[in-house]
């Protein structure tokens, strides 16, 4: 979306919204599955093959989103501070938490599929 000379989109907002839409993905989708893959006996044998493959579907979107999140994370200007500080301050905890949350999930997909630890990264240096 092109930004209008009078009408800037403040990129705290966008990251906002991309961390939530994130942590939405994480919670709602990925860690159901994995949980369920937790739990001894909780899926057959004959279809446990299928689970860690949608397991890894999921998680190849989860790490789509993540990059998403993140570059939206490197576009927030610092001077956006002065407009908003309470927005600005709040977009950077959260991006801050998802990027928790990622991580904590990551490594539990990492250890029950063929993803390398370091597939679910995607962090910029901290502000």
């Amino acid at each position: 979306m092109a930004e209008h000379p009078t009408n800037p989109e403040p990129q705290d907002m966008y990251l906002l919204l991309r961390a939530h839409g994130e942590e939405h993905w994480l919670t709602a989708h990925v860690l159901p599955v994995l949980l369920q893959l937790e739990r001894p006996a909780a899926i057959p044998d004959d279809q446990l093959g299928a689970a860690l493959a949608y397991l890894e579907v999921l998680w190849l979107d989860a790490c789509r989103r993540a990059a998403e999140t993140d570059a939206a994370y490197a576009r927030v200007d610092p001077r956006a501070a002065a407009r908003d500080r309470l927005l600005y301050d709040n977009a950077l905890r959260y991006h801050a938490a998802v990027r928790r949350l990622r991580v904590a999930l990551g490594l539990r997909v990492a250890a029950r599929t063929r993803f390398p630890a370091d597939a679910f990264g995607h962090q910029q240096a901290s502000r």
